[in-house]
C-alpha cells in the first residue's frame, strides 16, 4: 500500500469549486523521500483546492517548525518556516514542462496525489542559512561552547601565552608582521 495515499485527491468525483484539505506533515511524511534534507518537523498544511472545469488551482499555505541543525553554533534547533504557494494543474493529452508552476495531466485523471508538490515546497522554504532569533526562547538551544569559540573568548580564564605577556599589542601575528616585510623590500 502506498504511503503517501493520504495526500491523493479524488479529482473525478468533487464538484466545480472550492474544496478545503488540512494536512499534518511530520517525520513520517519525510520518510517516503530518499535523500530528504530534512529528517523531522511539525508543519500544518492548508490546501484550497479550486476545481474548474478546464483547470485546477491549488493554493498551498503551511507553517510550522522543522529540525534542522543551527549553522550558527551547530545546536538542533526547531526553525520556523512558513510560506504560500500556487500551483495551476490544466488538462492536457501531452506532458508539456514550460511552465515551472503548471502541471498537465490526463484529463481522465481520478485521483491527484499532491505528496511530491508539498514536499518540494517545504524544501524550498528552508531559508539557505539555517538561523533564527533564538534570543527570546528561555533556554536558549545555542550551543554556548561554539558560541564562546567562535567569539574568541573561549579559554580566558587560561594563561596568556609569554609573547602577549611581553607587551606585544593584542591581535599582532608574528607571520603577517614576516610577510609585510616581504612586500616592503619591493
Amino acid at each position: 500500500m502506498d504511503p503517501l495515499i493520504h495526500y491523493s485527491i479524488p479529482v473525478k468525483g468533487l464538484r466545480n469549486g472550492i474544496h478545503q484539505f488540512d494536512f499534518q506533515i511530520d517525520r513520517s511524511f519525510f520518510d517516503n523521500f530518499e535523500q530528504s534534507p530534512i529528517s523531522d518537523c511539525d508543519i500544518r498544511l492548508h490546501l484550497e483546492f479550486d476545481k474548474r472545469p478546464d483547470m485546477f488551482v491549488l493554493q498551498f499555505d503551511f507553517q510550522g517548525s522543522v529540525r534542522a541543525e543551527c549553522d550558527r553554533c551547530l545546536a538542533e534547533i526547531n526553525l520556523p518556516i512558513a510560506d504560500s504557494q500556487r500551483l495551476l494543474v490544466k488538462f492536457s493529452e501531452e506532458v508539456e514542462t514550460d511552465e515551472p508552476d503548471m502541471v498537465f495531466i490526463s484529463p481522465e485523471t481520478v485521483k491527484l496525489n499532491v505528496a511530491q508538490y508539498i514536499y518540494e515546497f517545504i524544501c524550498l522554504a528552508l531559508p539557505i542559512i539555517k538561523v533564527y532569533a533564538c534570543e527570546k526562547e528561555n533556554p536558549r538551544p545555542c550551543n554556548q561552547d561554539m558560541l564562546r569559540y567562535l567569539s574568541g573568548s573561549e579559554g580566558e580564564d587560561e594563561p596568556r601565552p609569554a609573547e602577549e605577556e611581553s607587551g606585544e599589542e593584542k591581535g599582532a601575528n608574528p607571520i603577517w608582521d614576516e610577510l609585510k616585510k616581504l612586500s616592503n623590500d619591493n
